[in-house]
């Protein structure tokens, strides 16, 4: 009896312990801060935030639809509940106007608020940890300088237990590891600075990572695409894979895609083309071409997606054709080629060559047009075919441009199809 006492003393001191260093790994700060950046005056150093607020569209988080700039209350949906954004605006009550440079900082770096609460992730602070001190501290600067808004933060509103927040702790122990990016000294100066918007600035892994049960990027999948949870659209691959990645791509047609919303390959629609209207499109040439330098070293990965799904029948292909002529061909062309960026390819084009349909599949049934950009401000779009096509139908003409023209991606199921249509009147 003895014993068993002293053993089960043993247990709890050592699961005492393990929770103990959980906390402590989930709790601690990183003090690395990056190269320092010459003393710039205010003005310029408020210009330079407001270059980064965009290029890491904090409005879409921070800016409810019809809401003052930055004031908070836009609902970002999540697999275990809803995290909604707050307000920063400099509003000494209820925004960050009582918060010191200090603070921002740890929040950006850290994750932490300035009671030094655990921010959720929602808030992508597993990126923004690579953002330097001094672009945190011109974004601090750029938004002391908006209009205040007294307007209180929504709380989260999440299931059980994701709502206890010492719960984070062992999370973040598990899946942050808080640090400044630092350059390449093997590579350029455009290639560090396109790494440095992409993992950190632009949080581009936040959707192009596939994620865990848990909501944190799964390792080693790093920007191999992957399904937005809630929202149900498929962020696709921007590694080099030739059928499903950017392979096929340069580096000037991702920096196209980023500051027109569309190229010879593809068009954005869906959350990117929010994205590039509210951000890409106002980064730099040279900032666009940097991520797009950047992307093109990144190896011909295959996609993070496991699932397999079935051949296209020759059935399916011969009635999706016939579809896909009388619908489809008009713009598209009969071979898959498009007209130029108004009526993209559809050969070759990674919406289509996805692992999941589902992009594909919502285009065809909701249309869609890409962003008004300053550099396209009048872009063509695709009207809506859901009316007019059953599940089936649309199950066809989607396989068909699947397994078309070198395309070699998976068919299509009306089942497919029926979620698809439910997940978009969801959305």
């Amino acid at each position: 009896m003895k014993l068993m006492k002293r053993l089960l003393a043993v247990l709890l001191l050592a699961a005492v312990a393990a929770a103990g260093g959980l906390y402590w790994l989930g709790t601690r700060d990183d003090g690395s801060t990056g190269p320092a950046a010459a003393a710039a005056d205010g003005t310029a150093l408020i210009e330079r935030g407001r270059y980064l607020a965009l290029a890491g569209n904090c409005m879409a988080c921070h800016t409810s639809r019809g809401g003052k700039a930055y004031a908070g209350g836009t609902p970002i949906p999540t697999p275990f509940g809803t995290v909604y954004g707050p307000n920063i605006t400099p509003d000494p009550e209820t925004g960050i106007g009582a918060w010191s440079a200090d603070d921002f900082w740890q929040a950006l770096h850290n994750g932490k608020s300035k009671d030094g609460t655990l921010l959720y992730p929602a808030f992508p602070y597993t990126e923004y940890t690579r953002v330097t001190r001094s672009d945190s501290d011109a974004l601090y600067a750029y938004l002391r300088s908006v209009s205040p808004v007294k307007q209180a933060s929504r709380p989260a509103e999440l299931d059980f237990p994701y709502d206890q927040r010492v719960l984070l702790a062992a999370w973040r122990a598990l899946y942050f590891n808080p640090g400044v990016q630092e350059p390449d000294p093997g590579q350029s100066v455009q290639w560090n600075r396109g790494r440095y918007l992409v993992d950190g600035v632009g949080h581009c892994a936040a959707c192009h990572t596939p994620r865990n049960s848990l909501g944190a990027s799964r390792a080693g999948d790093a920007l191999a695409g992957g399904v937005i949870p809630v929202l149900d659209w498929y962020a696709p691959p921007l590694t080099n894979d030739m059928q499903t990645g950017m392979g096929r791509w340069t580096a000037q047609d991702i920096a196209t895609l980023l500051k027109t919303g569309m190229s010879a390959h593809s068009t954005v629609s869906g959350p990117m083309a929010e994205v590039v209207l509210g951000s890409t499109q106002h980064l730099s040439d040279e900032d666009a071409l940097a991520i797009g330098v950047y992307l093109k070293s990144l190896p011909a990965t295959p996609p993070a997606s496991t699932a397999r799904t079935a051949s296209a029948a020759p059935a399916a292909m011969e009635l999706g054709g016939k579809r896909y002529r009388q619908q489809c061909a008009q713009c598209h062309q009969p071979d898959g080629t498009g007209s130029g960026t108004a009526w993209p390819a559809l050969a070759g084009n990674p919406t289509v060559t996805a692992p999941s349909p589902v992009n594909a599949i919502r285009m065809v049934l909701d249309g869609g047009f890409a962003p008004a950009t300053a550099a396209n401000p009048r872009p063509h779009g695709m009207p809506p075919f859901g009316q007019m096509l059953n599940d089936d139908d649309i199950a066809m003409v989607v396989t068909y441009i699947r397994n078309s023209w070198g395309n070699e991606a998976g068919a299509v199921s009306a089942l497919d199809v029926k979620r698809a249509r439910a997940a978009s009147t969801l959305n």
